[in-house]
This record gives structure tokens, C-alpha cells and sequence, in this order.
């Protein structure tokens, strides 16, 4: 074995204390380099840097091992102090591994929870931003970072991979891609390569024991289980997914402690409680069937069948950080799968479609910017729907911008919280029976702006604006265009009908656009994009709804101004049409 090709090399691999992030440390360790560890949990990066000593050992390599306990990549202090630490006490680093993640919520969108979907985006989004910010401060030249993401965001000319149950995975993975590829064109200048790396399905516990076991889990809570309700289904098997797969004493006393503590009111006797029992655990048992056919199914979608090793993984990200590779693939996303996913092909550039009457409709039109530019679109808008609806609610984000509406129904509120959304969305329906169409305006950020520039603060603002306002617009919008109580009873969203539009973020506009620019200009949008694909597979196929989520992206490849008149038609034309069958829910308007 030749154990010293990263001889002298310093490689930092964060969530590397289990899984692909462990077998990748391992595999470095191999070949002669010195290891960082980093993780929230002290107990497996002190058992994997026990695991790369005797690795060590064994090949007579002279690489170093050190473990930074507690450190969570969304933590922005944690990160920026443990970098200090490696600048003080270690010196430059050669490589870095974007590797750690979360199978974050594996839920229906409509029915997830907002601050489950922001620690999702955090870790895997602003964790990836955060670490590779603070890991360049202390990089020599021909460094190496490569980030890992998901195959399930790999993007098509006409189409966008869905994932259902996982809308803050895809979009935050979506957008990592798209952030990989931007880095490797800022730091050019800097002698640093930037490449991405796709997995597909891999042999791990976290798809095995978590991901397919939760998704089995909410199919059937969207589907139904005899003798149970929605919100039982849900109740229950939060807490025996804890013991799938254990041995029967461990069931029968999951089994026992769900029937007193979620079922006791419908207990009125021994029989009541021994046929419940039984029913848990069929239900138990049909979530396992469902998984395992869940990965069965998946399989079926590979050329032989087999998921990827960790170990697989862990060569290919080895192989993409020496010289030759990262050189030659600088600023690609390398597909690591053979998965071959059908889908529908849901981008177009157009609507062929006349405006229907819309005197009936009651739209919500959100902006959540504050530049002059957004208002004036977001009053184009405003007026080519007035006179055509039955209303029309304008929400600024600012109260000093409610002067450009004063001729509207117009209120501000705070865009990302989520109180004040639910609340204004409950004012509403109440006060006019209806939510028929939601458009918001997403603004833009200045594409100028170097990545590594950006502080903490600046970073997570866009993040908020272009990703997290987006998802909880999206998310109440299509509660509220549903029957009451479908929250929790999945099947009243059959047949409920809306339109949701997402405006933006535009492309960038000038005569002479470099490649830098575009790159940056992508990272949001790389993030809806997958989100529409996701939430739109849920709303038609999951769930049987009429309601569909449309993302319009205005620019075009030569830099022109987008064409107002184009937007404001797209959107009208989208409003009058409930379900026109047409599969294209994003739109390039100033394409056609």
C-alpha cells in the first residue's frame, strides 16, 4: 500500500465521528495524512480517533489525529473558535471535507415543524457556508475542499429530482451544490479547488433505521391504518420507530407505555386494551413492510442493485482531493450514484393560456424586500390584479414601505416569523373565506458580493429571505387553502385547490456577466428549485390536492431586464387556472 500519497497533509472532516464521515477519516488516515476531527458527540469521535491511531500504527505513516468534541458545523462560534485553535496549534489545512448532515424531518411539508426545518437548513446549508468561510482563512494554496450532498438534487434541463418528505434536505442540499460550484469560482484567485460529490442511496443506519422507517411512518399516517386516527397513527409511531427491530420484550413494553399514555381514554376495558395492543403492533409490523419496500423499490432503480459501501464513498472522495482530480473536475458536482430516477419534466418558459375570470379569487401578495426595485414590481402586480379579483392583501415587510400601497389592503409584517404569518393567514380566510392565490416576491441580493466577505449575520439573512420565508409561505398557504383540520387529517386536502407563486431571485442583469456572478446568482435558486419539486410531488401525488406551488425566476442568460409584462401575465394566467393538468411549475418568463 502506498500510505503516503497526503503524506503532510492536514485534513479537516466535519460529522466524522460515524457513517461516510468516519469511513472518510479512515481512508485519509490510510494514505498518510493528519485527521480533525469535529462532531457534537465526544463518544465516537474519541472511539474513531482511537480506530485512526492503531491505522497509524499499523502502516508506519507519521499523520497526527485530534478530535474537537461539541463542535455542531451551524454552530457560528464553535466553528470560528475551533479554526483559531487549528491556526495556533496545528498550522494550515490541506483539505476539507464538507461531509456532516442530518436526515433532518422526514414529513409531509405541510404537516412539518418550522424550527425542525431551519435546524435542517442550518447544518447542512450554513454549516457547509460557515466551515468552508473559516476553514480558507487558514488554507495555503492548491488546497482542497469537497463537499458532500445528495443525488437527490442533481439538476436536468427539464427536470428537478423531488424527494418526498424532505423539503429542507433537498432545498438545502440544492443550494449546497450550487454554493460549491460559486466557492470554486471565487477562489480562483486563491489557488483553491472546490468540488462536489452526489451520493446516491449508501449502507448506512441512518437510511436503514431512520429515514425509510419514518418515511413508511408518514405514508401511513397520510394513508390510514384501520382503527386509528391520523393524529394517533402519529403518536404512535414516533415512539415505536425507537424499538423497531428490537426483540419482543422491548416492543410488547414500548407497546404498553403508548396504550397508557396515548390511548388510555379509550381503554374502558381488558378486551378494549388487547385488541388496541394488537393493532399497535400490526402497525408496527406494516411500517417495517413498508421501508423494506421502500429500499427495495429504490434498489430497483439501480444497474445491479446495490447501494453504495461508505467505504465507496470515502474512495471517492479521496480520489477527487489529489492534485490531478480536484485540478480537473475544479467547480463540477460529481454524480456518486447509478441511481436512474424517472421524472416528470416540470420547467417551461411559458403559460399557453387565456386569463379565465378571476372575480371570485382572494390573493395575497407578500414582499419581502425593502428595495425600490421589488416595490415597484411588487405595484406592477398589485394593479394589474385589482380590479380583477374579489381581493387582494398586500403584506410589506417594512411599515415605511405601506406608503407605496396606500391605495390597497395592505399590512407589514415580519415575513420570517411565524406567529405573524399563521396569524395574518387566519385573519384571512376568516374575514373572506377563502385564500385562493399567494404570490411572494423573494427580492434579490447584490450577486457583487463576495461569498467569503459575507459575515455571519449577512449570510443568515439571506438565507432567511431567499429559503426560510419561501418554505413558511408555502407551508400556510396551503393550509389555509385546505379544509380545516387537514393539518392532522391528511385527507382534506383532496381536492382543495390554489395557486402559490414564488417570484425570484432574479438573474443578474449587465452586458458582461462573469462566471462568478452567475455562480452566485444560482445558490438560491438552486434551493427552490428542488423545494417546488418536492412540495409539488407531495401536493399532487402524496396528498391528491389541486393546490400546486410555482417558482417564476425572471432574467434571462444575456443579462437583459426582465419583462414585467411577462411576469404579470405568468401570474395571472397561473391564478385562473386551478389545475391545468401541465406538469411545468417553474417558469424562466424572460426565456420564451
Amino acid at each position: 500500500m502506498d500510505n503516503s500519497k497526503f503524506a503532510e497533509k492536514v485534513v479537516v472532516v466535519t460529522g466524522s465521528g460515524t457513517g461516510i464521515g468516519q469511513a472518510i477519516s479512515k481512508k485519509f488516515a490510510e494514505n498518510g495524512a493528519s485527521i480533525i476531527l469535529l462532531g457534537r458527540r465526544k463518544e465516537p469521535l474519541e472511539q474513531t480517533s482511537s480506530e485512526l491511531e492503531k491505522i497509524v500504527s499499523s502502516t508506519g505513516g507519521k499523520g497526527k489525529i485530534r478530535i474537537f468534541p461539541g463542535v455542531d458545523v451551524s454552530d457560528e462560534v464553535a466553528i470560528t473558535n475551533m479554526f483559531e485553535t487549528i491556526a495556533k496549534e496545528v498550522g494550515p489545512i490541506d483539505i476539507l471535507v464538507n461531509n456532516a448532515g442530518v436526515s433532518g424531518p422526514v414529513k409531509l411539508f405541510t404537516n412539518s415543524n418550522f424550527n425542525e426545518f431551519k435546524e435542517c437548513v442550518n447544518i447542512h446549508l450554513t454549516g457547509t457556508f460557515w466551515t468552508t468561510v473559516k476553514c480558507i482563512e487558514n488554507m495555503r494554496k492548491d488546497s482542497k475542499i469537497i463537499t458532500i450532498s445528495t443525488f437527490f438534487t442533481e439538476e436536468n434541463k427539464y427536470e428537478q429530482r423531488p424527494y418526498r418528505f424532505r423539503t429542507p434536505y433537498t432545498s438545502a442540499q440544492g443550494a449546497k451544490n450550487r454554493l460549491a460550484e460559486a466557492f470554486a469560482w471565487e477562489l480562483v484567485p486563491d489557488g483553491i479547488q472546490s468540488v462536489a460529490t452526489n451520493p446516491g442511496p449508501v449502507h448506512s443506519d441512518r437510511i436503514y433505521k431512520t429515514v425509510y422507517p419514518k418515511a413508511a411512518a408518514e405514508f401511513l399516517r397520510i394513508g390510514g391504518f384501520p382503527g386509528l386516527s391520523s393524529v394517533e397513527i402519529e403518536k404512535t409511531l414516533q415512539r415505536l420507530l425507537n424499538v423497531l427491530g428490537e426483540d419482543q420484550a422491548h416492543i410488547d413494553k414500548e407497546i404498553e407505555s403508548v396504550l397508557q399514555d396515548v390511548f388510555i381514554e379509550r381503554i374502558k376495558s381488558q378486551d378494549d386494551k388487547a385488541k388496541l395492543a394488537t393493532t399497535l403492533a400490526e402497525i408496527l409490523s406494516k411500517t417495517q413492510e413498508i421501508a423494506e419496500k421502500i429500499q427495495l423499490n429504490t434498489k430497483k432503480m439501480i444497474v445491479d442493485k446495490e447501494f453504495l459501501s461508505q467505504d465507496q464513498v470515502a474512495e471517492m472522495v479521496l480520489n477527487l482531493s489529489t492534485e490531478k482530480m480536484s485540478k480537473l473536475l475544479n467547480g463540477r458536482v460529481i454524480p456518486n450514484d447509478r441511481v436512474f430516477y424517472p421524472t416528470r419534466p416540470i420547467v417551461g418558459t411559458s403559460i399557453h393560456q387565456d386569463v379565465a375570470d378571476i372575480s371570485n379569487k382572494v390573493i395575497v401578495l407578500a414582499i419581502n424586500s425593502t428595495a425600490e426595485k421589488d416595490l415597484k414590481r411588487a405595484k406592477s402586480i398589485a394593479s394589474s390584479l385589482l380590479k380583477k379579483v374579489k381581493q387582494l392583501v398586500i403584506l410589506t415587510k417594512d411599515n415605511k414601505d405601506m406608503n407605496h400601497f396606500k391605495d390597497f389592503h395592505a399590512h407589514s409584517l415580519n415575513l420570517s416569523s411565524e406567529d405573524s404569518v399563521k396569524r395574518m393567514f387566519d385573519v384571512v380566510s376568516e374575514k373572506f373565506s377563502a385564500v385562493n392565490g399567494v404570490i411572494l416576491l423573494t427580492g434579490e441580493h447584490d450577486y457583487d458580493v463576495a461569498l467569503k466577505s459575507l459575515d455571519r449575520k449577512q449570510w443568515d439573512q439571506l438565507v432567511v429571505n431567499y429559503l426560510l420565508v419561501p418554505a413558511l409561505i408555502t407551508r400556510e398557504s396551503a393550509t389555509h387553502m385546505a379544509a380545516k383540520g387537514a393539518v392532522t387529517e391528511p385527507s382534506l386536502f383532496k381536492g382543495s385547490t390554489g395557486s402559490i407563486i414564488i417570484v425570484g431571485p432574479d438573474s443578474p442583469i449587465g452586458d458582461k456577466i462573469s462566471g462568478v456572478v452567475r455562480a452566485r446568482s444560482e445558490i438560491f435558486r438552486g434551493a427552490l428549485r428542488p423545494f417546488n419539486a418536492t412540495v409539488n410531488q407531495e401536493l399532487r401525488d402524496v396528498i391528491k390536492s389541486d393546490i400546486r406551488q410555482y417558482l417564476l425566476l425572471p432574467g434571462n442568460i444575456e443579462g437583459r431586464e426582465p419583462n414585467q409584462d411577462k411576469i404579470n401575465n405568468t401570474i395571472l394566467s397561473i391564478i385562473s387556472q386551478a389545475d391545468s393538468g401541465n406538469n411545468q411549475t417553474i417558469f424562466y418568463v424572460d426565456e420564451s
